[in-house]
This record gives structure tokens, C-alpha cells and sequence, in this order.
């Protein structure tokens, strides 16, 4: 096993903290065991602790970058793409590779327009009252009359109440989620 160091600890927080790497990339990275990170994350609190922590900013950051990367979706945004043409000279370098000039340098504006999917995305989480999907289930009977006026259930046959049963549970499963 290897020996438990400040600096190793300091190392696997900074690759957890910045990127998306699996425990298995990090531990090849600090040249320890799998069992060893895992064994040092049950047996000593201050690592298991500054794990946590360094998965709280990661995720923090993720949340910030995706923060950034819907509004640049929900306003639009202009990218700069450039394009170098070279031409071979004909000529060699000294250690005999080509040669090249540049003959042409073009730089264009690319315009992306706002992302409608992302608009609607933002609205219905923001604000869900005012943009939410909707879907009104209300069943009534006749005419808008009530649907159950003068309905006996102990008029039913046991295949009815069954049939029935079946409805309105269905009817709950779908509706769950307006609850």
C-alpha cells in the first residue's frame, strides 16, 4: 500500500475538483491502488473529507460553466472562424520538410441564432407557474354535467368495480406529477 502523503491527497482533490476523471484515471495518475483510495476514503476522515469538498467544487463549477453555456444558447452569440490557406514553396527545410506560405488569411463572423429549445428549457424552470406544459385531465359527463350524479357503486358487478379500480389508477399514475 502506499504511503499516505499530503501531497497525493493535494494532487487527487485537484483532478477531482477540475475535471471529469473516474477514480480509476486518478489513481493511475498518483500511482496508488484503487483498494488504496478507497481504503484511505473509509479509514481517514480528513481524506474523505476533502474528497467531499473537492467534488462540491466540481460540481459547482459544472453548474457555473452550464450556467454560462445556456445563456450564450438563450441570446445568441457570434464566433469568430478563421481560415489559413498555405501554398508549398517547393522549397525544404534543413531537415527536409516542405516549406509553406501562407497565401491567404480569412477571418468571417459566424452568427449563431438564439436556441429555442434553450428559451423554453429556462422559462419552464424559472418560472414554472407562467410556462409550464400543461395538460388538463378534468373529465365530466354530459353536457358538463357531473360525470358520477346518480352513480351507485354498490350497483357494480365485481368485473365493473374491477374495470373501474383500473381506471382511476391509471387516471392517479398520470396526473402525479401536477400533485
Amino acid at each position: 500500500m502506499a504511503k499516505y502523503d499530503k501531497k497525493i491527497v493535494e494532487r487527487i482533490c485537484h483532478l477531482i475538483s477540475t475535471d471529469s476523471y473516474t477514480i480509476e484515471e486518478i489513481c493511475k495518475d498518483v500511482r496508488i491502488s484503487k483498494d488504496t483510495f478507497y481504503d484511505w476514503k473509509k479509514r481517514k476522515s480528513d481524506f474523505s473529507d476533502a474528497i467531499k469538498k473537492a467534488e462540491k467544487e466540481f460540481n459547482e463549477l459544472v453548474a457555473a460553466e452550464a450556467k454560462k453555456s445556456l445563456m450564450k444558447k438563450i441570446r445568441g452569440y457570434t464566433e469568430q472562424e478563421k481560415k489559413t490557406t498555405s501554398v508549398d514553396t517547393g522549397k525544404r527545410s534543413k531537415d527536409g520538410k516542405p516549406v509553406f506560405r501562407v497565401k491567404e488569411h480569412v477571418v468571417t463572423d459566424k452568427h449563431f441564432q438564439p436556441d429555442t429549445t434553450a428559451i423554453i428549457f429556462a422559462l419552464t424552470n424559472r418560472e414554472p407557474e407562467k410556462w409550464k406544459n400543461r395538460v388538463n385531465s378534468e373529465l365530466t359527463g354530459r353536457d358538463g354535467k357531473d360525470l358520477f350524479e346518480g352513480f351507485d357503486p354498490s350497483k357494480l358487478t365485481s368485473e365493473e368495480r374491477q374495470a373501474l379500480l383500473t381506471v382511476v389508477e391509471k387516471y392517479d399514475r398520470m396526473n402525479e406529477g401536477e400533485r
